[in-house]
């Protein structure tokens, strides 16, 4: 399925999801973590309540960001959130045994790969998808636009 996506709103995601994990480890604040991983998880799971991109839609758009809307897949996006947040739950389970070091450790992976996102314009997790989608694996249904992916075709 091919769609639009607006990928100022996707980029306002990932620099909210950014600055405040990073305010998060700053002030030591894992009950920041666990609302960036819901956040998260509620904007996977219902895409309209996406927090941060609600934030764009309704206070940023048009006044500070200008809308990018382009061709492309919005499961793969979705899949990407959703993975970041699962692996913020992993983060939050290792706060929660003491393993806080480990715990900030796995939570700079998250900001890794959303800064790579952001500033570098490649989804780590919209690539993991569309491999995922080439083995067919179950759910896995959307394929790359010509020119979205670097090192992938349309199938």
């Amino acid at each position: 399925m091919t769609g639009r996506v607006d990928h100022a709103a996707l980029r306002t995601n990932q620099a909210f999801i950014i600055g405040l994990l990073v305010v998060a480890f700053v002030v030591d604040r894992s009950w920041v973590v666990a609302f960036v991983a819901l956040v998260m998880a509620v904007g996977t799971v219902q895409p309209r309540l996406a927090l941060f991109q609600m934030i764009y839609r309704h206070l940023l758009r048009d006044r500070l960001v200008k809308p990018d809307v382009l061709a492309d897949n919005p499961e793969p996006h979705r899949f990407s959130q959703g993975f970041g947040a699962a692996v913020l739950l992993v983060a939050l389970g290792l706060f929660t045994v003491g393993a806080a070091v480990a715990a900030w450790a796995v939570v700079a992976v998250v900001v890794l790969l959303a800064a790579i996102n952001l500033f570098a314009a490649f989804c780590v997790g919209c690539f993991l998808y569309y491999w995922l989608a080439r083995l067919e694996i179950s759910g896995f249904t959307a394929t790359p636009m010509e020119g979205t992916v670097p090192g992938m075709k349309p199938r």
